[in-house]
Formats: C-alpha cells, sequence, structure tokens
C-alpha cells in the first residue's frame, strides 16, 4: 500500500465494497492507470462482508440479465487470473410455490429466463424433496430450479478483484474517508480527504449506504436509504450438504442456503425497518445492528414450517445488517446530471454481489467512453428528478421496497409510499370523478376509473384484472365517441436560441428545419444508432421548440440534449413541465366537441395532422397539437397549469352529449399497442435501432444530412438488421399477456415481447416484440412462419404483423 496520498489522479473510486472493487479492477482492465480507490474504513466493511453474497442470473431486462451472467463467469474465471479464490459454488437456485399465483410468478420468470437464454427446469414436488431432503413439501405445487446460478465468499471475490487491481496499476487507500469535494468548470475536480486534496479528473462513488450522504457533498443527488437485512445462521445440523440449491421460500419472505454444515435464512420480511446513519457510530464497519426476535418472528414461523428440522437447531446468531435500497428496487448508475465527472453506482438493493461484476465493468467502460455500450436505463440515476430524492420519500419507500423484494409480480401494482410527490392541477378534480391513480416518475396519473358509484375492487390477480370492463369502456369511447385523458405529466423542455435548428438536426435523427406550426416525431440516438429517447418537436419560431417527452424521461432528456450544446452553439434549454398541463382530447368526436369550447377552424384543412396552433378555447388560451397515442383524431392541449382545471371542467360540460369518458394509461396502453404505437423504455431503447424498429422512415437517413448515430444506421443497412420489432395479436380472447413473454417462432424461442396489453378493439390480448431475422427477409418471417407466445410456460398461438393490427393505414387519424 502506498505510504502517502498523492495529489493526483485520473480517476477516484470512493468505497472498498464489492462495487467499488470491481469498478476499479475494470478500470484497470480498461488501461487505466491512474486509478485510487479511497475506503473509509477496512475493504468489505459496510455491508459486503456480511453478505449472502448469492449470484441469481435472471433480471427484468435483458441487459440486466447480461450483467448478472457476466458476474457469475467472471467469478469462475478471476482464481485463473489471480491465484485468489472466489469461492465460487455452482448450486444452483431452486423457487418453490406454495399457491397458485405464486406458481404463475415463478412460471413467468422461467419462461423470461428462457428468452434470455438461462437453463431453467420446472420440477415437482417429490423432486424439490430429492434436492431438499429436511424441506416440508407437503404443500408445494412445483419448483424451478435454475442450474447455472450460483454463489461465492464476498470477501474472496474482493480479495481477488483487488488483486487483480492492484495488478493493473490501481493504489489503494483504506482508513481514508472522503470529506468533501473541489470543482471547476462546471464539474468535478477534486476529491477531499483528511489527508489532502487529489486533484480528479473524474470520481466513480461506491460507497454502499453511504453514498446518498457523500453524494450531497457534491450537491448531487443518490436517492437511497438503508435498511435492517437479517439472516438466521445457525450451528451445523444433521441433513445438510455443501451445493444444496439456494432455496427461494418467497411465500414465506425468505430464502434458504447452506452454511458451514447449518443454515442460513436471509429475509425481505413485511415492515420492513429504515436504519437513521446518523444513529450509527462514525467507526461502524465490520458491526451489525441489534437482534430483533420480535421483529423476525413472523419469518422465523415460516421457516419452521418449510424447515422442521430447524426447531432443533442450536442459533449462531441472528444477523441484522445495513443494506441499501432505492425508490424503485433497481440500483443506481452513471453520470450524475447535476455533475459531469461524477459517476456512481450504489444502491443495490440487495442485488450487490450478483451484480457487481458486471456492474462494476458496465460503470468502468460509462466513466472511460461516456457509454455503456449496452441499454442500462432501467439503472440510469437520470431516471428520478431531484424532487425525487427527499429524505422521507427515499426512506419510506426503501422500507417498502425491502418487503416487496418477493412480492408477486401482479399487472397494475403500485407502491403505496412515497405518493402524491407531483400532482397535476386535475388531481383533485379526476379523484372524485373516480381516478385509481399510478405513480410514473413520481406524478400520480390516473390509471382506470371506476363507474358511476364505484365499488370495483384494486384487488391484484393474474388474467383478467377486476378493472378489466373499466378500462374496456374507456378503450371503446376513445374508439367510438370521445375521450379525455389527463398528461399534465409529459416532459417538456423549452429550446430556444440563435443555432436551435442547426444544434436539433444534428442532435435529432428525424428533420427539424420544417416550418414554424409542423409538429414532428424525432429519435434521438446514440454513436450506435440506439434510441437514447424519442420525443415530439414543436416547432414555435425560428429560433424556439418545444420537445415534449415521457414522463420517466423528462431529467434524462434535459441531460442528455444539455451535454451535446457544443460550446460555440447558442442554444439554452428551459424545463418547462410545471409550466403547463396537458389535456388530450382523443376520438371520432374529438372536433365536434372542441368546436364548442371556441373560435379556432379545427377543419383538415384548417389544422392539418402533425400541426399546432394557439388558440382561444374555452376562457384561456392553450396550444393545441393535433397528434395522437392513440390512432384516434384528436388533440392535445398545452394549457397553462392555473388554467388547467376550469379547461378541463368546460371539456366536461360540453362533451356529454358526444359519448365523453375520462380515460386512463391503462387504456392508452391497449390503444397504442394496437395501433403500433412504441414506448421508449419497453419497445425501444438505447440498444434498439429504428432499423430494427421498422421506424427508419422517421429519420433523415434517406438524404444527405448528418445526425448522431448516422454512421451506425448506415453500417446496420449495409449488413441487414439482426432482429426487427413485430406486431402480435393472440388468438385465443381468454388469454392476458403482461410483456416479457417469449415469442416462439416455428417453436424456437426468437424474441420476447417488450410491452402487452388487452386490444379491446380486437378482443384479444395485443403485443410489441422483437424477434431474430437470421438472414431472411422479415416479411417472409410474418408470412409463412408459426407464431406463439409462451405465457408461464404455456404456449399460445399468435399472429404476426408489420403493420399495425388497428387502421394499418392511418386513415382515422387524419379523418
Amino acid at each position: 500500500m502506498p505510504d502517502s496520498l498523492p495529489q493526483s489522479a485520473e480517476i477516484v473510486v470512493i468505497g472498498g465494497g464489492i462495487v467499488g472493487c470491481s469498478t476499479a479492477y475494470h478500470l484497470a482492465k480498461r488501461g487505466k492507470k491512474d486509478v485510487l480507490l479511497l475506503e473509509r474504513s477496512k475493504l468489505t466493511s459496510g455491508t459486503t462482508w456480511h453478505s449472502a453474497a448469492q449470484v441469481r442470473q435472471l433480471r427484468s431486462s435483458s441487459s440486466l440479465t447480461t450483467l448478472m451472467k457476466y458476474s457469475a463467469e467472471l467469478y469462475q474465471s478471476l482464481e485463473a487470473e489471480t491465484g485468489q479464490s472466489t469461492g465460487w459454488i455452482g448450486c444452483g437456485s431452486l423457487s418453490i410455490a406454495a399457491n397458485p399465483d405464486r406458481m404463475t410468478h415463478i412460471r413467468r420468470q422461467a419462461s423470461l429466463a428462457r428468452a434470455f437464454g438461462i437453463e431453467v427446469e420446472e420440477i415437482d414436488a417429490a423432486e424439490i424433496k430429492r434436492l431438499w431432503p429436511i424441506a416440508n413439501t407437503d404443500d408445494l405445487l412445483g419448483g424451478i430450479l435454475s442450474p447455472s446460478d450460483g454463489r461465492v465468499s464476498s470477501s474472496d471475490v474482493c480479495a481477488a478483484l483487488i488483486k487483480g487491481a492492484r495488478a493493473g496499476g490501481v493504489r489503494i487507500f483504506e482508513d481514508t474517508p472522503v470529506t468533501g469535494f473541489t470543482f471547476a468548470n462546471g464539474r468535478i475536480s477534486g476529491v477531499e480527504t483528511a489527508d489532502g486534496t487529489i486533484a480528479c479528473e473524474a470520481v466513480a462513488l461506491c460507497g454502499g449506504l453511504w453514498s446518498r450522504a457523500i453524494a450531497r457533498m457534491a450537491g448531487v443527488s443518490a436517492p437511497l436509504y438503508a435498511c435492517e437485512h437479517y439472516a438466521l445462521i445457525t450451528k451445523p445440523f444433521d441433513g445438510i450438504y455443501t451445493g444444496m440449491p439456494v432455496l427461494g421460500a418467497h411465500d414465506g419472505y425468505m430464502y434458504i442456503r447452506d452454511e458451514a454444515q447449518g443454515l442460513l435464512v436471509g429475509s425481505f420480511e413485511p415492515n420492513a425497518r429504515p436504519v437513521d446513519l446518523d444513529q450509527l457510530p462514525n467507526d461502524f464497519s465490520f458491526d451489525l445492528l441489534g437482534e430483533n426476535w420480535d421483529h423476525f418472528e413472523p419469518v422465523m414461523e415460516e421457516a419452521l414450517h418449510r424447515i422442521p428440522a430447524l426447531e432443533n437447531a442450536e442459533v449462531r446468531t441472528l444477523l441484522n445488517g445495513p443494506e441499501s435500497f432505492t425508490l424503485d428496487g433497481a440500483f443506481l448508475m452513471g453520470e450524475s446530471p447535476e455533475l459531469p465527472g461524477f459517476f456512481m453506482c450504489c444502491g443495490m438493493n440487495s442485488m450487490g454481489v450478483a451484480s457487481s461484476g458486471g456492474a462494476g465493468k458496465a460503470l468502468a467502460d460509462w466513466v472511460v467512453d461516456g457509454d455503456p455500450g449496452v441499454d442500462l436505463s432501467a439503472v440510469d440515476v437520470r431516471r428520478f428528478a431531484r424532487v425525487r430524492d427527499t429524505l422521507t420519500a427515499v426512506r419510506d419507500r426503501a422500507a417498502e421496497n425491502l418487503s416487496l423484494h418477493y412480492a408477486i409480480g401482479y399487472a397494475g401494482h403500485e407502491f403505496e409510499s412515497a405518493r402524491a410527490l407531483r400532482l397535476s392541477p386535475l388531481h383533485e378534480r379526476l379523484a372524485s370523478l373516480g381516478a385509481e391513480f399510478g405513480d410514473r416518475a413520481g406524478w400520480e396519473r390516473p390509471s382506470w376509473f371506476q363507474p358511476a358509484g364505484g365499488g370495483v375492487s384494486t384487488e391484484l390477480k393474474f388474467g383478467k384484472p377486476n378493472w378489466f370492463e373499466c378500462v374496456a369502456r374507456e378503450h371503446r369511447a376513445t374508439r367510438e365517441a370521445v375521450a379525455v385523458f389527463d398528461q399534465t405529466s409529459f416532459g417538456k423542455i423549452l429550446v430556444q436560441g440563435r443555432d436551435a435548428v442547426s444544434f436539433l438536426e444534428r442532435v435529432c435523427a428525424g428533420r427539424l428545419d420544417v416550418p414554424v406550426g409542423r409538429t414532428t416525431y424525432t429519435p434521438v440516438l446514440n454513436d450506435r444508432g440506439g434510441y437514447e429517447s424519442d420525443v415530439v418537436v414543436m416547432r414555435l419560431r425560428e429560433d424556439a421548440y418545444l420537445i415534449v417527452t415521457g414522463s420517466a424521461q423528462q431529467a434524462r432528456d434535459l441531460d442528455l440534449l444539455g451535454r451535446r450544446i457544443r460550446p460555440d452553439e447558442f442554444v439554452t434549454l428551459t424545463d418547462m413541465t410545471s409550466a403547463y398541463a396537458v389535456i388530450g382530447v382523443m376520438g371520432p368526436n374529438a372536433r365536434a366537441l372542441l368546436s364548442r369550447l371556441g373560435p379556432t377552424d379545427l377543419s383538415n384543412e384548417a389544422f392539418p395532422y402533425m400541426t399546432h396552433q394557439e388558440v382561444e378555447i374555452g376562457d384561456t388560451v392553450a396550444r393545441a397539437s393535433r397528434i395522437s397515442y392513440v390512432g384516434e383524431l384528436g388533440w392535445e392541449l398545452y394549457v397553462p397549469s392555473e388554467a388547467a382545471l376550469p379547461l378541463y371542467d368546460r371539456i366536461r360540460d360540453a362533451g356529454g352529449d358526444l359519448g365523453l369518458e375520462n380515460a386512463g394509461s391503462f387504456a392508452m396502453a391497449g390503444l397504442r399497442i394496437e395501433k403500433g404505437y412504441c414506448a421508449w423504455g419497453h419497445d425501444i431503447g438505447p440498444d434498439d435501432t429504428p432499423l430494427q424498429a421498422g421506424m427508419g422512415f422517421a429519420t433523415k437517413l434517406s438524404g444527405n444530412a448528418d445526425f448522431i448515430g448516422r454512421a451506425a444506421l448506415e453500417a446496420q443497412k449495409a449488413a441487414g438488421v439482426d432482429r426487427r420489432r413485430v406486431l402480435l395479436s393472440v388468438e385465443d380472447p381468454a388469454v392476458v399477456l403482461m410483456g416479457l413473454e417469449p415469442i416462439l417462432v416455428d417453436g424456437e424461442i426468437s424474441g420476447y415481447t417488450t410491452s402487452a396489453a388487452y386490444g379491446h378493439t380486437m378482443g384479444q390480448s395485443v403485443a410489441i416484440g422483437y424477434v431474430e431475422c437470421h438472414n431472411r427477409p422479415i416479411g417472409e418471417i410474418v408470412e409463412n412462419a408459426e407464431f406463439q407466445i409462451e405465457a408461464a410456460l404455456e404456449s399460445h398461438a399468435a399472429h404476426a404483423s408489420l403493420k399495425p393490427l388497428y387502421d394499418p393505414a392511418g386513415d382515422r387519424l387524419r379523418t
């Protein structure tokens, strides 16, 4: 270990847990020789040392699963490279089900694993008993075995990573807590410690449960909070053998594995308890929190039921250690939008060991290249606006997330804590009219509406939900009459300045040098040609545009656009999200309704599709954009927030005899999928190109204009796409899809659905997904192949199309 702290380094990694060790190791692998790792105490202290260290590979997206797969491969190969064992045991994992819904849940997970290339096997209670002889299997319906999963010794993994990092030139300083940061020219410039300041070009914060407090020193948001995390460890007893598959008894809130010829019973229990870091001693390192047997009792009862022999086992300890959780159960990763050069990977939600191999590699790539090279939008820290990083919100939601770690994955689930952070001006009125709300990026957004008199249960279940007919009513109103949607949660960014046109022409793949009054849909691509975002752009003046983006993309897109402004460009960005409410009026009667509220000529000739105008409507002035995300005639009305409620009331008063209904996001999902419209973060993302998505027409690729991502698209066009987006419907009207189901082409898995909903116009489930092309023309595959969609390991005949399933010519939009 170096004797004195250097005055400078290219990159400083903060935190010597498994995430920080992996990041340092992979920075060295990228050839970075001037890297320091600072640890406040000793390596592995905090959370890593007491981790259960399981490596389960399946996650909710293909890219995150790829990170886990890489971790498993790395942990098996490190010993050959470094001479240090990681303690890898390829024991596999076994999820069991004691009720039908849990069985459906784990079968859905098995189907997804198959789509992501993970080996799984459905087994019966007898086989579970063979693998776990001491388990009570009398009430089990079955299980799913994942034989390629495993576990490690977290301390040994860190030792191997650090050995490899040191061999690559990384310098390690223990007992060196960070006390502050320095800044220059709007970016990070140094790290302060008690032993001096280290000038640097970049920081990688991997500080575990202390990360939020460290980030605050730099003025950066890191919305995570520590919670108590329990594990019962017994002394050895009969019936245990090394390498038993990790048992996921999630109906009992627990996982169980062998530990030194005894058992370790870890829990994600109801009513989890947050940990106030201010109450921990400053030297908290290899310490634990106090035992709380009363809190652990519900899990203990479940453990005794599942493993009766536990009753006579001798307890070694009830381990209670702090673990950090986030607002949505996914970790925080990437470069902060608030401070260039400040990267992070923290808030691992008890997936630190499984994630760290791949996450450390991806973070190192992000620091070196400015891009992780894969779609990590699900964990990108920019998914959270600063308004969401408040103490009460992160504390309450972190605890709820721990408690929901093993919850059954029903469609329509909503968090209960940290709600009502951002409210539309219409919120109270819509609530009084029966709106059932969902949380989207902190906004309360109507999901669906109760009928007059209410009474529809919100209890979750598989299959057709209790609100199925409510959504059907909203869906039909949009298709047959007129519906009003509260779309206020859209992000709205005003782009102005002398170079606004040339800037957007370069940054966006679509053509934006269009007449004032034109509305344009455009992809925003990365250098790989993938969708960093997709937005709608209204040209307001020669030097001004309004960009409209998804609720969850607001902070991300502001950062993305801001980083792409060149020093010689005169362009300003203003977040207008809170300034305007958005009321969508959609359906064949939309023109008739809005014509009652103002003098504007809404005819096709005077107000064509994909144009916008400032209009007098009701008692206010709004910007009306003729565009639709549901495939019907319609306008989005951008109205000053303070005028939104009176306008909404006027719309309701004027639309009664036209069949007007309130409609929510659940109806919109079915409507847009029937029409084949993509949702960023589901159907398109950083790993998906417009050519793969069948959206090349929305780019300038046919002309000569340059734009970010053009070179990649040209290369892909010349080589041919490897996969292609298709639209699907299931023949059996009783089948309800949820998204993330394997797509089978001629009996072989060829892709998976990226979003799905019930298409009430068509009377069947509809979906969007991608299938591999295998050098065959996609049209030939769609025309001649047999398609099926696998839901919970059961295959259902499906129809595939490259054209929208509903109104393929788009006539209704232009009525």
